[in-house]
């Protein structure tokens, strides 16, 4: 429960989780990488995919990844606690993923649509709120198959 004195700290992080999703599916790729502490840590093993540990190799692997797709990440209810300096979140998720084709060529796959939750900690760095780790756990995924045209 967020406690009055907490509102502030819940709408800065809310907003910083907004601009996390903005970023990425803009690819605005430094700006996105900024909402990391330098020591981030991404485990997407939940949802089939690895342990990252560095916000410069955790936007390596994403960008990689993702370059070329469009995207549409959607987050919702969030559950926030927070202690000082530091916070838990976790947030519903939806990720829509449409490769291009010569990705989509290379991978099996045209797209797919996930559901499921990040869980995050977030820690206030000189004034601000930042992302220190990440875990992506995946209830369902509609996977789109490719077909070549």
């Amino acid at each position: 429960m967020i406690r009055a004195d907490q509102f502030e700290d819940y709408v800065a992080i809310s907003e910083v989780k907004a601009r996390y999703c903005r970023f990425l599916d803009t690819k605005q790729w430094a700006d996105w990488g900024d909402l990391f502490t330098d020591d981030f840590e991404l485990d997407t093993r939940p949802s089939g995919g690895t342990l990252t540990h560095g916000r410069e190799e955790a936007l390596r692997i994403v960008r990689e990844s993702i370059e070329t797709a469009k995207t549409a990440h959607q987050v919702h209810s969030p559950e926030m606690q927070i202690d000082g300096d530091s916070a838990r979140v976790v947030w519903a998720m939806q990720d829509r993923v449409v490769w291009d084709e010569q990705r989509a060529a290379e991978i099996g796959i045209a797209g797919l649509t996930g559901y499921g939750h990040y869980t995050e900690r977030y820690v206030r760095e000189n004034g601000r709120w930042r992302i220190a780790a990440q875990t992506l756990s995946r209830l369902h995924m509609d996977v789109h198959p490719f077909s070549p045209a």
